[in-house]
């Protein structure tokens, strides 16, 4: 028997809302991963653009653990000699925390252009209200309600 190898004409995507709040950061980064690789899917295949659109929202109000709100550093560079810049994950959440939900997210992606495709499916919204609703995206359950609520 013959392995089933989907076609990128016939991959359906969906559309996702996914509710941030309370969340712990790297746990919801990586369900988000999930929908958009498609692992989910009975017809995942690792070399297509197989998954769904997310949309998460209250990324404002995400949590972290331990003492990463101090600890964890962003670094970016300028090019320049002494351009190097740092900012705290407590700092960057209260700025910009859309941005810290997606490089989390694009962390765990892969590091090809798959992964640059896969990553603009992915809006993220600080607040509760998003301009997705034409597409009528679906609520996904928390993870407590998927694993049996550990």
């Amino acid at each position: 028997m013959r392995s089933y190898s989907p076609k990128a004409k016939e991959i359906e995507r969906r559309w996702c809302v996914v509710d941030a709040e309370g969340q712990v950061l790297g746990r919801l980064a990586a369900r988000v991963a999930r929908i958009l690789r498609g692992v989910h899917k009975p017809t995942f295949a690792p070399h297509l653009d197989a998954g769904d659109y997310v949309v998460v929202i209250n990324a404002a109000k995400l949590r972290v653990t331990g003492k990463k709100l101090t600890q964890k550093i962003y670094y970016r560079h300028s090019g320049y000699p002494g351009g190097l810049k740092s900012v705290s994950l407590g700092e960057r959440l209260r700025v910009r925390p859309e941005q810290v939900l997606r490089e989390a997210v694009r962390g765990m992606l892969p590091k090809n252009r798959l992964g640059r495709a896969m990553i603009k499916k992915l809006k993220v919204y600080s607040g509760p209200e998003h301009p997705h609703q034409a597409q009528k995206p679906q609520r996904v359950n928390p993870p407590e309600a998927e694993e049996g609520g550990r």
